[in-house]
């Protein structure tokens, strides 16, 4: 399935204006975004399911800073995601207004 627009922006954005995206990681994944320190993965459609794959690929990234980016109405669900991996990070939603360490 194509990429949206919304997601697009929102990975250029997370990224910066240093960062990559669609950095390649092992078993032939992609962290949506990276910067030096920090792997980003951005999941909007709130799914249990793609929440668990996106705080996978952020474990796989070995970067320090992990940040899962979802709309505000799935960061509870988001965290529970980060628990069940075993990830340690930050959920973020969307617009950046809103955070909660993993």
């Amino acid at each position: 399935m194509p990429e949206s627009q919304s997601h697009k922006r929102a990975k250029s954005k997370a990224a910066g204006k240093s960062g990559k995206t669609e950095v390649p990681i092992s078993r032939s994944r992609r962290v949506d975004a990276q910067r030096t320190k920090t792997a980003i993965e951005i999941e909007r459609s709130g799914s249990s399911r793609a929440l668990e794959k996106a705080a996978g690929r952020l474990k796989a990234s070995g970067k320090a800073q992990r940040v899962l980016q979802v709309p505000q109405q799935d960061m509870h669900q988001a965290v529970q995601a980060m628990k069940k991996a075993g990830v340690k990070g930050t959920v973020k939603n969307i617009s950046g207004t809103k955070r909660r360490s993993v």
